[in-house]
């Protein structure tokens, strides 16, 4: 019912209105609004009810002297709750009320349907699943990602329920990493770039920068917020060995929680130190292995074993300590839930930093050569960019 329409433009040619925050979604008008002492109950025309409280329908007036005429971001303060029933009137099956101090709030019937007490949220970005024993990741053409939205969303989704997705059939052309991750948002810097060379290389200051094999682990525990999404586009791969290892953290941690109640506890409740040193930095956190949502739900897995510093616990605590990562190493190591193949040129893999971790088997730098780059994205940007491109379908 709100009649500003700034217009933005999305990369992909999307034309969006703002006023859409509170448009119709063509679901059922309403036919009847009862207003209460402290709360509105709202019948719609398929006799739907749902009540809403005066103190939440006045933070939400849509009108534009509570939400910016652009933006529509809010500038209405609730520092007082409403003293007095507003009016209550339908107009074409939507809500309009006039309060006490006759200021007048219109609400979409869709809108009001959309956020009743209970109602699922309806966001594009789909929920975590866990590999399943015969996991494979969805595999995305290089040309469907850069030239449709519709396999730019493909790839988004994949890559945010399974934590694993692989973009294949890509040029052989220097820099292709950051402008596909520039397609999504700004590259996330490190210590080591916005975007880094992943090679052999002499005098390293990361394991990564040799040929030996790299146990499975996450990027930069060290840091107080490790990067979200790692891509790693390949370049060159002709080396014997060096094949790429994953496995979904979260469900081997789940394993632990199922298994050892005890072992998993102690890696989500007791933080260690892990930190990074070379000639020009020092980057030291302290953070469990585990960590878990306000409900117990897994949020993040920090896990590298090279970087993990002196373990500072007491006496009577480390042994135990100890004993749980252990179990924890060998369900993460665990055939049965490790994925391994060979990068090819042209191909990029992208993934979870902070869920599924990542290795990769010893090669022979004299057998050939092996060049990826890479290059980190916030997690925030991926879930963004999958909410704009929904609006089209």
């Amino acid at each position: 019912m709100t009649t500003d329409a700034a217009t933005v433009t999305s990369p992909d040619r999307i034309t969006w209105s703002m006023s859409e925050l509170f448009s119709h979604t063509g679901g059922p008008a309403l036919i009847d609004a009862t207003t209460g002492s402290s709360s509105v109950t709202l019948t719609w025309e398929d006799r739907q009810q749902a009540d809403f409280t005066l103190s939440w329908l006045r933070d939400h007036c849509p009108c534009t002297e509570c939400r910016h005429t652009t933006t529509r971001e809010r500038l209405y303060i609730p520092l007082e709750l409403p003293e007095a029933a507003p009016a209550a009137r339908l107009e074409d099956g939507n809500l309009v009320l006039t309060w006490a101090d006759d200021h007048v709030s219109p609400f979409d019937a869709g809108w009001l349907r959309q956020r009743q007490a209970g109602q699922p949220t309806g966001d594009a970005v789909p929920a975590r699943r866990p590999w399943a024993e015969d996991f494979a990741p969805a595999r995305v053409a290089h040309a469907d990602f850069v030239e449709d939205a519709a396999g730019e969303r493909q790839w988004l989704t994949a890559l945010l329920r399974d934590g694993l997705v692989l973009l294949e059939d890509g040029p052989l052309a220097d820099e292709e990493v950051s402008r596909l991750a520039e397609r999504i948002g700004p590259l996330r810097a490190t210590n080591f770039g916005a975007r880094f060379d992943v090679r052999s290389k002499p005098n390293p200051n990361n394991a990564a920068y040799t040929a030996i094999g790299l146990p499975l682990h996450t990027d930069l525990p060290n840091w107080r917020q490790p990067p979200d999404i790692q891509l790693l586009y390949c370049l060159e791969n002709g080396a014997e060995g060096g094949e790429s290892t994953f496995t979904d953290g979260f469900a081997a941690a789940e394993a632990l929680r199922e298994r050892s109640p005890e072992a998993f506890r102690l890696l989500s409740e007791t933080p260690i130190d892990f930190r990074f040193q070379d000639d020009t930095q020092d980057i030291a956190w302290r953070a469990p292995i585990l960590t878990l949502d306000y409900d117990g739900q897994l949020l993040e897995v920090r896990f590298n074993n090279w970087i993990r510093d002196s373990l500072r616990l007491p006496l009577d605590q480390a042994d135990a300590w100890y004993r749980a990562y252990i179990e924890f190493w060998h369900l993460v190591h665990d055939p049965s839930m490790r994925l391994e193949f060979s990068l090819q040129p042209g191909e990029m893999i992208a993934f979870d930093n902070r869920r599924v971790l990542h290795g990769r088997n010893a090669f022979n730098p004299n057998s050939g050569r092996r060049h990826l780059q890479g290059t980190y994205l916030d997690l925030d940007l991926l879930e963004s960019r999958l909410r704009v491109l929904a609006r089209s379908t």
